[in-house]
């Protein structure tokens, strides 16, 4: 059986991760920020009684503890999906983020290599690390990151490079653009507008606050690329690949599908506030995976359209209203044997 260790478990990505892997027969350890409540909620009571998983409370601060769980467990592979991963966030709390964030990232390939067990190691990097460089971006575009986030990312993209050229360890890095599911966090823009648009669908609430409409995004469904994470370490070599889709949108585009999909008008419930702006902007982020696509066959089948429907269908199902039932659909016929199309 193989092992792997996952950080960011209680997170969209490390969620659908514990599932994916589980679900491959693999012996999962997750990591667990120690907290005066379990902070699981995006986990489902089944998969937290799997025999097969073990908790491990820490955090990317911890040194100590991370060594420790992989000296003792001796994990195949380890996924770092655990990051402060909110950008606005990471303008005010900018020494906080590059600890976790980029810090982090050292410290687990510092463990792995003092372990001398030859574990494979996922790094989560993101498209913010793009920042103002010229879309599309692709493996070979030149990285401007415009937030603490970004840079943060960008220091622990090259560490990871800098430990596989160095030490020849297995590091690879997933750059991945926008990725959205219901897990996805309320205070994330997409998820901010599914889910306030359905509270003011059923007058729980009344307005809907938002900052820049035009930044433009390359969104894909997250389960999908929780996959293509898991493809990138089942290659013979380690290198570095985008994920996403191809497309991309306006965050207005995504604000008004979410509404015409109820049959609202954003013009009566849509409001401005220049505080929801960054201190810099990134434009235009849109994924070139010609790469990607022939090295691990990785395609995505949700669409933008799609992607909406399911996270309203979902938020509707969670405020205990009766969804629509598009998302749900889409998900069935395009996923009807998947360890997720019930989500």
């Amino acid at each position: 059986m193989k092992k792997a260790f996952v950080t960011g478990i209680t997170g969209q990505d490390g969620s659908y991760m514990i599932e994916f892997l589980l679900s491959k027969g693999y012996e999962v350890h997750g990591l667990l920020r120690r907290s005066s409540t379990m902070n699981t909620s995006r986990i489902s009571q089944e998969i937290l009684n799997n025999p097969d998983l073990h908790l491990h409370y820490g955090d990317l601060s911890d040194s100590e503890q991370i060594t420790k769980i992989i000296h003792d467990n001796r994990p195949d592979e380890i996924y770092n999906l655990a990051a402060q991963s909110h950008v606005r966030v990471s303008f005010d709390t900018p020494e906080y983020t590059g600890n976790i964030t980029g810090l982090g990232v050292t410290r687990i390939l510092e463990a792995i290599r003092t372990s001398k067990h030859p574990s494979r190691f996922y790094q989560a990097s993101s498209s913010e690390m793009f920042g103002a460089a010229p879309a599309p971006q692709n493996e070979q575009t030149e990285f401007h990151p415009r937030s603490p986030y970004g840079c943060a990312k960008l220091y622990g993209y090259w560490m990871t490079r800098n430990y596989r050229e160095g030490y020849n360890m297995f590091a690879s890095n997933g750059v991945l653009f926008n990725h959205e599911s219901s897990r996805r966090g309320e205070e994330f823009v997409t998820r901010k507008i599914t889910l306030s648009a359905v509270k003011i669908y059923y007058e729980l609430q009344k307005e809907l606050v938002l900052g820049n409409l035009d930044a433009q995004r390359d969104w894909g469904f997250a389960p999908e690329y929780v996959e293509g994470m898991w493809s990138i370490l089942q290659l013979s070599n380690a290198s570095d690949y985008v994920i996403g889709t191809g497309e991309t949108h306006y965050v207005k585009d995504f604000l008004f599908e979410v509404f015409d999909y109820l049959g609202l008008n954003p013009d009566k419930y849509v409001t401005y506030d220049k505080k929801n702006i960054r201190a810099t902007e990134v434009d235009v982020l849109q994924a070139d995976t010609t790469y990607a696509q022939k090295s691990i066959g990785w395609k995505p089948k949700i669409k933008f359209k799609d992607l909406v429907k399911i996270m309203v269908d979902s938020d509707m199902r969670l405020c205990g209203l009766q969804a629509i039932g598009e998302g749900d659909k889409i998900l069935h016929q395009k996923f009807p044997d998947r360890w997720w199309s019930n989500d």
